[in-house]
C-alpha cells in the first residue's frame, strides 16, 4: 500500500512538472495579455525604409522622420495622412483590414512606399 502511494505521488509530481514545462513553452500561455503587433518605418535620406513592409491585420506601423528636413506620410487611397513631420517626429497608423496600402511624401512625391497587410 505504501509503495502504491509513493508511486502515485511520484506520478503526480511528474505530471505537474510536465504540465508546467509545456505551458511555459507554449506561445501565448502567460497570464499577461498579448501585446499588439507593431512595426517601424524609418524616413531617412529621402526614402522610406523598408520600402515595402508586410504586416498582419491589427498591426500599428510607426514612421519616424530621421531626416534633417520635413516629410509626410500620405496614403494614395486617402486611408491615412500624417502632419508634416520634423526631425525625430513620428506618425502611427493601425491597419485593421487586409490589403496593399501605397503611400508617398506629399512634399517629395518621388518618395514612395507600401504596407502589405495580410
Amino acid at each position: 500500500m505504501i509503495r502504491k502511494s509513493v508511486c502515485m505521488v511520484g506520478l503526480f509530481a511528474i505530471v505537474m512538472i510536465a504540465t508546467l514545462l509545456l505551458s511555459a513553452a507554449s506561445p501565448g500561455s502567460s497570464a499577461q495579455s498579448p501585446q499588439p503587433a507593431s512595426a517601424e518605418v524609418k524616413v531617412d535620406n529621402f526614402s522610406f525604409g523598408p520600402t515595402t513592409l508586410t504586416v498582419a491585420v491589427g498591426t500599428t506601423v510607426t514612421w519616424t522622420n530621421r531626416d534633417d528636413i520635413p516629410h509626410t506620410v500620405v496614403s494614395t487611397d486617402k486611408v491615412f495622412k500624417s502632419k508634416v513631420l520634423d526631425t525625430d517626429e513620428k506618425f502611427s497608423f493601425t491597419f485593421s483590414k487586409a490589403g496593399t496600402y501605397p503611400y508617398f511624401c506629399s512634399i517629395h512625391p518621388k518618395m514612395t512606399g507600401s504596407v502589405v497587410v495580410q
